[in-house]
């Protein structure tokens, strides 16, 4: 099965996050096996980079604001061509002081999601229903219009 990690720093720690993420995770579970590492917030994003990188398998992305904006059609190629290839993907969000530089540039790509800057409790749910819609894409449903 396709493999997905999370490699997230810090916990989500609101019950309605916990809740929105884990319905997704349960949706998810037909397409993939979904990992996720959640890592010990620390004081700068370059005490975090080593954990994160440690913590990277396979084809790695960074959610970053500078990166690449996609839209969810685009998202849904690029996935299903990791999964063509049989390579697992690890998706990367830092803290809310963001990533490290040299995290960005471990990535083999950079991912934006929008200009704007999101909660990285609500990115993690925001990178799990464009999983579930990428999949949904891939599979020919209806659930995306």
């Amino acid at each position: 099965m396709f493999k997905v990690h999370i490699v997230c720093v810090g916990k989500l720690k609101e019950g309605y996050w916990r809740e929105a993420f884990a319905e997704y995770a349960k949706r998810l579970s037909r397409f993939c096996a979904l990992e996720v590492a959640e890592l010990a917030e620390r004081r700068t994003p370059e005490e975090e980079a080593e954990g994160i990188l440690r913590a990277c398998r396979g084809h790695t992305i960074a959610l970053a604001v500078e990166g690449a904006p996609v839209t969810s059609e685009r998202f849904a190629a690029r996935l299903g061509a990791l999964q063509s290839a049989g390579e697992e993907v690890t998706f990367v969000i830092g803290s809310s002081c963001g990533l490290a530089a040299r995290v960005k540039q471990a990535a083999h790509e950079r991912l934006s999601f929008s200009a704007m800057t999101f909660p990285h409790q609500m990115m993690r749910v925001i990178l799990a229903e464009q999983l579930y819609r990428a999949f949904m894409i891939n599979a020919g449903s209806e659930y995306h219009k």
